[in-house]
């Protein structure tokens, strides 16, 4: 059954080589793969993400991607020295605080997009 196999993740993007920069140069990803200008595969982690080219990109108005971090604060600090800019959404049972929203239980989340607008996300507890 599928719930003894790995997952993998598929972005939709405009420009192969604009997302191989951000996924690689920005967030530190590694490719693993490719199919020219049509697919790249990354590694995160002991996980991949499928990065394909469609005229569909940036249509996903919710998360795709989450990444787990064990030092929110430390990942928020070094992604906007990267250039990477935070989303700030009303959510209900959280506050802001600066670029991340918190849960009253201490669990922090910060959303932000890639150069296509797909929504991403890293989390962490306080």
């Amino acid at each position: 059954m599928l719930g003894t196999r790995n997952a993998v993740a598929n972005l939709a993007v405009s420009d192969i080589g604009r997302a191989r920069d951000f996924y690689t140069g920005t967030l530190g990803l590694k490719q693993i793969d490719n199919e020219g200008e049509e697919l790249i595969v990354l590694k995160s982690g002991d996980s991949s993400i499928n990065v394909y080219r469609s005229e569909f990109a940036g249509t996903n108005e919710a998360t795709a991607v989450t990444w787990e971090v064990d030092d929110i604060d430390s990942e928020v600090a070094d992604l906007k020295r990267k250039g990477v800019a935070f989303e700030h959404y009303d959510m209900p049972g959280m506050r802001a605080e600066g670029d991340l929203h918190v849960a009253d239980d201490g669990y922090k989340i910060a959303w932000f997009k890639d150069p296509d607008g797909n929504i991403l996300n890293i989390v962490g507890a306080a």
